[in-house]
């Protein structure tokens, strides 16, 4: 098999994995805490990957980092899985799926907006627009489609999904400064972040032995939301020509993520999540378009 057609592979099954999460998180949170969730299944990640690191002889990496990378890999950490994971699994506690899974899709855009004070990049009028439009999907899905009551229907809960999209931003432009070989990088992350999760659990949470199905949700969203699917993901990345042949396959996941949470949660998927979506994709669509039209400027493009 040529590479390109193994990079489309390992793409496609990372797509598909990544857009079963909504609703196993959403399942799963029927016989387990948001905090259990995200303990656990931190748990399972961080064995999988120390796994991928024997595997693939990569762990003698991690001596190799200096005290500057521990303390990055201490505040990415931090960031994700530990900030991150709790602040969006408790908004699945709280919304619709659908609601949560479409508005993730907006992290492109928050990543285009950090990236100006936090790595100089300038923004072109066809980027704000672009910006505007995919703004404006979110906001139909936070209203249901009421647009002109101007009211949230869950404040809170849009507030926390749009609090880890902007938590997720800022860990992926410390991530891109950051040099370090990617399994084993995420590797030392995930010990910090799950060093944190457990004394959150002990201070705050009361951590229990989950049934059988709860095991189950938590072992698959640690395996193929957090650990092997990343690990894909990187490998359809470098065995590709170009990165635009598998990254433009991203922009299924939410369409698939929708098809599924209504076959297996049973949600009703709604008008305004649908249109949402497509103002929200179809401003990440222009934003792209727009920066590959401007790339002669030799600035590094981030998305």
């Amino acid at each position: 098999m040529k590479d390109q057609n193994k990079a489309y592979l390992f793409a496609i099954l990372a797509v598909l994995f990544w857009s079963t999460i909504g609703a196993a998180f959403k399942l799963t949170l029927e016989y387990v805490n948001f905090d259990e969730l995200v303990f656990y299944s931190s748990l399972i990640s961080l064995i999988a990957l120390f796994i991928i690191l024997l595997f693939q002889k990569k762990i003698r990496l991690i001596s190799s980092f200096t005290k500057k990378d521990y303390f990055s890999s201490a505040i990415m950490g931090f960031l994700n899985p530990f900030l991150y994971y709790l602040i969006l699994i408790k908004a699945y506690s709280i919304l619709q799926a659908q609601e949560v899974v479409v508005l993730n899709y907006m992290w492109p855009v928050i990543l285009v907006l950090l990236s100006i004070p936090l790595l100089g990049q300038k923004i072109r009028t066809q980027s704000l627009i672009a910006i505007f439009i995919s703004f404006a999907g979110s906001y139909i899905i936070a209203t249901q489609g009421n647009i002109l009551n101007f009211k949230f229907t869950n404040p809170f809960g849009v507030a926390l999904a749009f609090g880890s999209i902007f938590i997720w931003a800022l860990f992926w432009i410390l991530n891109l400064k950051d040099k370090r070989e990617e399994v084993s990088k995420l590797f030392l992350n995930f010990v910090f972040g799950f060093l944190y999760i457990a004394i959150y659990s002990l201070l705050f949470s009361k951590i229990r032995i989950p049934p059988v199905e709860g095991i189950i949700g938590v072992c698959y969203a640690g395996l193929f939301e957090m650990g092997i699917t990343f690990v894909l993901w990187l490998k359809a990345l470098k065995l590709s020509s170009t990165t635009a042949k598998v990254t433009n396959l991203i922009f299924l996941a939410p369409f698939i993520s929708l098809l599924i949470i209504n076959v297996t949660v049973g949600e009703k998927i709604m008008g305004s999540t649908f249109v949402g979506l497509i103002f929200i994709i179809g401003g990440i669509i222009l934003q792209r378009y727009s920066r590959n039209s401007g790339s002669g400027s030799g600035r590094r493009k981030i998305i």
